[in-house]
């Protein structure tokens, strides 16, 4: 976000002091500010770009931080982790008004931010404009074997990227591993391989295509198909998502609803990966299916597919919390926006 530092102090007071006065804010925070008009006009600007919101009217207004600003405002993530889970101010329980009343009308990225991916993706375009049919399909089977890797890892499973790859392409396992580590692997590349192939399965998208990647992602796995039927719960944190299959079933067709309206496609990606693991529909295999679902959009859309192979496995349970938690995307964002940049940067 491009403000100044004026402009962070006052949504820094606003978020601890809600529904105050611009005369309140200029006496307790900003004596410092060369002049009470100025403060109004900041002010005025907040609320143009729906960071703040104001009710009432002259000397009756009251300012509080918007929805939207809860949602991109930078968060430590160090500083919040600080705190143990039970000691952290948390929203425990799914919130209904994220989707239908705040995430359809902000934008997810800054200017700075899609200037940043857009440069991305032409460069993305350029390069593969000038591979041959089978030097892309070399490349992208290469940026399949680390996505297996890399989301399989994220869950636990303990391959190493070159067992991987031996057994992915050679279906050779590895000694000291579970049955189970070596199925996730293959059903990670297998739900890859389909979706390449019928790359407008997600478009636009649906349930039941998320629902049949899913199953592909946890075949031979023990694991129930469809919407879940009873309550889960998350490790590390308070949060407890829906328990109702009906609505889980609302939630994620108000999902689906969301990534086919926004035109962005980054904001489409990560729309996806953020929801469909915060709703949780499935009793395993959430994350798995987002990340999958996820990069089915951007090469539906001619955008570069993400790999994650750098990223760190704990900050990305932790970015995923802090939305679990706040609803905030700051930390998963980056995430998003580095691995995208390490994946043009890396193949094709």
């Amino acid at each position: 976000m491009s403000l100044d530092k004026n402009s962070h102090l006052i949504l820094h007071y606003l978020k601890s002091h809600p529904g105050i006065s611009s005369r309140e804010i200029f006496d307790h925070t900003l004596s410092g500010l060369k002049s009470y008009p100025t403060l109004k006009r900041l002010l005025a600007q907040l609320v143009k770009k729906d960071f703040i919101t104001a009710s009432g009217s002259g000397k009756g207004t009251k300012y509080m931080v918007s929805r939207a600003f809860s949602v991109i405002h930078e968060i430590d993530a160090q500083e919040y982790f600080a705190k143990e889970t039970d000691e952290r101010l948390t929203q425990k329980e799914y919130n209904h008004k994220l989707i239908k009343e705040t995430l359809n009308k902000i934008n997810l990225f800054s200017s700075a931010e899609l200037e940043r991916l857009n440069a991305l993706q032409q460069l993305y375009l350029q390069k593969t404009g000038q591979l041959s049919y089978a030097e892309y399909k070399a490349d992208l089977e290469r940026l399949a074997i680390d996505l297996s890797w890399k989301s399989s890892q994220i869950e636990g499973n303990t391959y190493s990227l070159l067992e991987t790859e031996r057994l992915l392409r050679d279906k050779e396992t590895a000694g000291g591993k579970t049955k189970d580590e070596a199925v996730m692997l293959l059903n990670h590349k297998a739900a890859i391989d389909f979706l390449i192939a019928h790359q407008d399965y997600v478009k636009p998208l649906m349930l039941r295509a998320i629902e049949d990647i899913h199953s592909l992602l946890i075949h031979e796995l023990g694991v129930e198909r469809n919407l879940r039927r009873r309550r889960v719960g998350i490790s590390g944190t308070n949060y407890q998502p829906l328990d109702n299959e009906f609505l889980i079933k609302e939630a994620m067709e108000e999902m689906c609803g969301l990534v086919n309206l926004k035109e962005n496609v980054f904001e489409k990606a990560l729309l996806i990966l953020l929801l469909i693991s915060y709703i949780q529909p499935f009793n395993d295999g959430n994350k798995r299916t987002a990340r999958i679902v996820s990069n089915a959009v951007l090469m539906v859309n001619q955008h570069c597919p993400l790999s994650f192979r750098t990223v760190n496995s704990l900050e990305y349970k932790k970015a995923m919390l802090i939305f679990y938690e706040q609803n905030n995307i700051s930390a998963f964002k980056k995430i998003f926006i580095d691995q995208f940049e390490f994946a043009v940067n890396t193949y094709f």
